[in-house]
C-alpha cells in the first residue's frame, strides 16, 4: 500500500525549473532514499512535500489523503534539514518540549514522551544542556529527536548526515536503520551520497534534473541500471565506461582485446558505451573460464586498507579495479600483469542517449 504518492511536480524559480514531473511512491513503513547530486532537486522535492514550497503544478498524497494545499502543521509530517536547526538558547528538554507544548500536550505528557525519546535516542544525559555543548553526533541526535517526539507519520530528512565527520556518518547510519527498525517509521531520505542511500534505503529513487529516473532496490540498480547516469551514480568506486560501436558481424571490438565480444540486440555500427564495474576485472587466471584477457599497466595505486583501488592502462583505455591489499601488495606502479573480465559483466548502454541497450549485457564469444 502506496503511503506517499508524489505526481508530477512541478516547482518554478522565475525562468528556472527546479522539479519537472517529480514522481514516485512510497510505500508505508518504508524506508526510501532519493539519490541525486546536488542541485537535482531533491530538498525542494522534501521541501514540496512537507508544504513549504508552492507548486507550479502536480500533487501530493499521503496517507489517503490529498494534501498538496494542506498547511504544513496538518500534513502529519517532521522534517530532518541539513543544518541541525536547534533553538541554541534553550536546552535540549526545551527543544522537545517546545512543539508538544504548542500542540496543546500536558507538560506532564510532554515530560513523559519526552524521557521516551531521549531514551530511544540514548541522549537522556543531554537533557538539561544547551545544543552549543553538545558533540557534533549528540546534536545530531537532538535534532532527529524533536522530528520524531510529535510522532508523525513520515519523517522526511534532508541530507542530515552532511556535516558530521566519517566516523559519526557511519555510526548514524547504523541509528536510522535502527530507529527505522524499532519505530515502523515511513522515512524519506535525501543525500547525494551513494552509500548512504545504499546502505540505508530499501529503495533508491535516482534524481536527474528535477524528476525520479529510476527506482528499484539498491541491488537491482547495481546490477541493471537502467541508463549511464544511473550506473555512474551507483557503485564506488565508480563504473569504467568504454566507448566503441557494434560492428557489421555483430561483435563488439575492443581495441585492446585480441578478439571481439559478441552483442546482443545490438543494430550493426550502432555508437555504445560499455560499462565494467571495477569489481568484476580480476587478475586472469582467477576468474571466470569464460574471462577475456588483456595485458595492462598499472600507473595508481590506492590502498584503502583491506583493499586496492588500481588504474591500469590498456592501449587507449583506463580503468579502475579493486584488489585485496594482500594481493596488490605484490604489484608496482609501473607494472604490466595481465587482467580479465566474463563479458556477462558488461554492461551495454547506447553512446547518445544513454538509455540501456537490449538486456544490457554482452555475451561471451
Amino acid at each position: 500500500m502506496s503511503d506517499l504518492k508524489v505526481q508530477n511536480l512541478r516547482r518554478e524559480y522565475g525562468p528556472v525549473v527546479a522539479l519537472e514531473d517529480m514522481t514516485f511512491d512510497v510505500q508505508a513503513g518504508e524506508f526510501f532514499c532519493l539519490l541525486g547530486p546536488s542541485s537535482s532537486g531533491k530538498t525542494t522535492t522534501l521541501r514540496a512535500i512537507s508544504g513549504l514550497e508552492d507548486l507550479a503544478g502536480g500533487s501530493v498524497h499521503f496517507a489517503g489523503q490529498d494534501v498538496t494545499h494542506a498547511p504544513v502543521q496538518g500534513r502529519g509530517m517532521s522534517m530532518i534539514f541539513q543544518t541541525f536547526a536547534l533553538y541554541p538558547h534553550l536546552t535540549v528538554r526545551a527543544n522537545f518540549e517546545h512543539p508538544l507544548l504548542r500542540a496543546g500536550l500536558s507538560s506532564a505528557d510532554a515530560k513523559k514522551r519526552v524521557n521516551e525519546v531521549a531514551e530511544l535516542l540514548r541522549v537522556t544525559h543531554t537533557l538539561d544542556r544547551k545544543p552549543s555543548t553538545l558533540s557534533g553526533g549528540e546534536q545530531q541526535r537532538v535534532a532527529i529527536g524533536r522530528a520524531i517526539v510529535r510522532q508523525p507519520k513520515l519523517l522526511l530528512l534532508d541530507e542530515p548526515l552532511t556535516n558530521l565527520d566519517a566516523k559519526l556518518r557511519h555510526d548514524m547510519r547504523a541509528e536510522f536503520k535502527r530507529l527505522h527498525r524499532e519505530l515502523g517509521m515511513t522515512m524519506l531520505y535525501a543525500t547525494p551520497d551513494q552509500l548512504e542511500a545504499l546502505t540505508m534505503g530499501q529503495r533508491v529513487g535516482v534524481i536527474r534534473d528535477g524528476r525520479v529516473v529510476a527506482i528499484g532496490t539498491p541491488r537491482d540498480l547495481y546490477e541493471k541500471p537502467a541508463d549511464r547516469y544511473v550506473a555512474q551514480m551507483v557503485g564506488s568506486p565508480p563504473i569504467n565506461f568504454l566507448d566503441t560501436q557494434a560492428s557489421a558481424d555483430n561483435q563488439i571490438e575492443l581495441s585492446f582485446l585480441g578478439l571481439p565480444v559478441a552483442a546482443q540486440g545490438i543494430a550493426s555500427g550502432q555508437p555504445i558505451t560499455l560499462g565494467l564495474r571495477p569489481h568484476d576485472i580480476a587478475l586472469a587466471g582467477g576468474g571466470s573460464s569464460r574471462a577475456t584477457r588483456f595485458k595492462a599497466k598499472i600507473h595508481l595505486t590506492e590502498p584503502l586498507g583491506d583493499v586496492t583501488i588500481i588504474d591500469v592502462a590498456a592501449q587507449d583505455a583506463t580503468m579502475k579495479m579493486v584488489l585485496r591489499e594482500e594481493v596488490a601488495a605484490k604489484y608496482s606502479v609501473g607494472e604490466e600483469i595481465e587482467i580479465g573480465f566474463d563479458p556477462h559483466d558488461l554492461h551495454v548502454f547506447d553512446r547518445s542517449s544513454g538509455a540501456r541497450l537490449g538486456n544490457g549485457e554482452a555475451a561471451s564469444v
